[in-house]
């Protein structure tokens, strides 16, 4: 079964930068909307930022003018670039992928830790 791969994650400083990707392991319908949540120790998953095929993207209020989302269509991969990272951005980062006919991928997660 085709299932999204996440990476990237790993020990940043406060104010440093980390970039994640995802990708299928395999071949799959183009996507609609790809995503980036998190879930933090004790915390509900929440959604860090989408983007659409034809480009919309939105963030969350805690990572907007720190985080940049991307995609490329053909290969449906996504990325998130994070700069200026902060303690409270440490988590577990899922991918999300939804297909045009609503099937609904989920990655297994990469682990990021902000701290000194």
């Amino acid at each position: 079964q085709v299932q999204l791969v996440e990476s990237g994650g790993g020990l940043v400083q406060p104010g440093g930068s980390l970039r994640l990707s995802c990708a299928p392991s395999g071949s799959i319908f183009s996507m609609n909307a790809m995503a980036w949540y998190r879930q933090a120790p004790g915390k509900e998953r929440e959604l860090v930022a989408i983007i659409t095929s034809g480009g919309y993207k939105k963030y969350g209020d805690s990572v907007k003018d720190r985080f940049t989302i991307s995609r490329d269509n053909a290969n449906n991969t996504v990325w998130l670039q994070m700069n200026s990272l902060k303690p409270e951005d440490t988590a577990v980062y899922y991918c999300n992928a939804v297909t045009y006919s609503v099937n609904v991928y989920w990655g297994k997660g990469t682990l990021v830790t902000v701290s000194s």
